[in-house]
This record gives C-alpha cells, structure tokens and sequence, in this order.
C-alpha cells in the first residue's frame, strides 16, 4: 500500500489498479486461464471482467497500452498473504547473543562462558564476544585481544571469526559466527 496525501490527511491505497481506477483508454487483456483477449476499450474490459464474475486488475501499468488481467482479487491477495506467511515461516532467523568478559576473568568463569558461547554458536546464533576494561585495565588493550584470541581458540570447531577484534571506548569486541554444517 502506498499512502496518498490528501489535503492534510493520508489515504491507503492499493499498489495495482483494480477496476474502475484504471484510468487508460485501451488495455492489453488477459484471462484468468493466461488467454490473451487482445486490445480492449476499458469500458469492454470492466464488462468481460463482470460477465464473469471477477475484476479487472492493472498488472502492468507502465507498458504502452497497460496489461489487465482478469481475475477474483480478494482470491489473488489472499493466496499472496499465505504465500508470504510460509515464506516469513520458513525464514530462518539468527541472532547475536552476547558473552561479556573482563581482562582478569579466572579460568573457571572463563570455561563457563566459552560453554555458553558453543551452546550459542550450535543453536545458530552469532556471538559478541565482549571484554569490558575498568580503570587502570585500559591501558593494556593486549589482555583483552589475549582473551578473545583464547576464546576462538577454544571454540575453533564450531565458530568462524567474522569480525576482528576491535576496541572502543572501554569496550573491546569480537563477533563469530557458527561454521556452515556441509
């Protein structure tokens, strides 16, 4: 739907032309088997459309003279919105979950949270991997590359490295990402 300003107000309206708001002269019309009728006076396409039963859709209004077909609309947009339900359904969806840490992390936390990040990364999900600096711990950046870098290490089975390590402001961050299951 595109939306129409109307003297300080918008209108919705649809993106294709259905019947009566089709504005050329002559359109190129075609059936609901895929039959082309030929060049038609819009007056007798409307009149074939409602013979049948079923409207007159503009399916290409830029084309010289413009393409109608003839067809049940609310049919079309309710097989067009299922259509893109089991698309949206089938759509896979990863997010990035994130494992914060700290320069002077002892080796059990350490062990508890690269745990957390392979159970992450074999869901599917991407991972942040974040060293958070405090104090005097900014001045020595390398701790906190040694930790990411041990990191990777540790979960080099299922992770691929997508982004380098890189610090900004007190935080120093890495982002991996499950390896592809072939």
């Amino acid at each position: 739907m595109r939306t129409i300003p109307l003297g300080g107000r918008a209108i919705a309206k649809p993106e294709v032309n259905i019947n009566e708001a089709i504005r050329a002269r002559e359109v190129r019309v075609i059936d609901e088997e895929g039959n082309q009728l030929g060049i038609l006076k819009v007056t007798d396409a409307l009149d074939a459309a409602q013979e049948r039963g079923v409207d007159l859709v503009e399916v290409s209004p830029e084309s010289n003279p413009p393409v109608c077909r003839i067809m049940d609309y609310g049919k079309y947009k309710y097989q067009a919105a299922k259509r893109a339900s089991e698309a949206k359904k089938k759509q896979v969806k990863i997010e990035v979950k994130e494992v914060k840490m700290r320069p002077k992390t002892d080796q059990h936390d350490f062990d508890f949270k690269v745990k957390n990040a392979r159970k992450f990364l074999e869901a599917g999900n991407k991972v942040k991997l974040t060293v958070m600096f405090r104090g005097r711990e900014n001045s020595h950046p390398e701790r906190g590359e040694m930790i990411l870098d041990r990191a990777v290490e540790a979960l080099e089975d299922v992770c691929i490295v997508e982004a380098r390590p890189s610090k900004m402001g007190r935080t120093m961050t890495m982002v991996v990402g499950p390896k592809k299951q072939s």
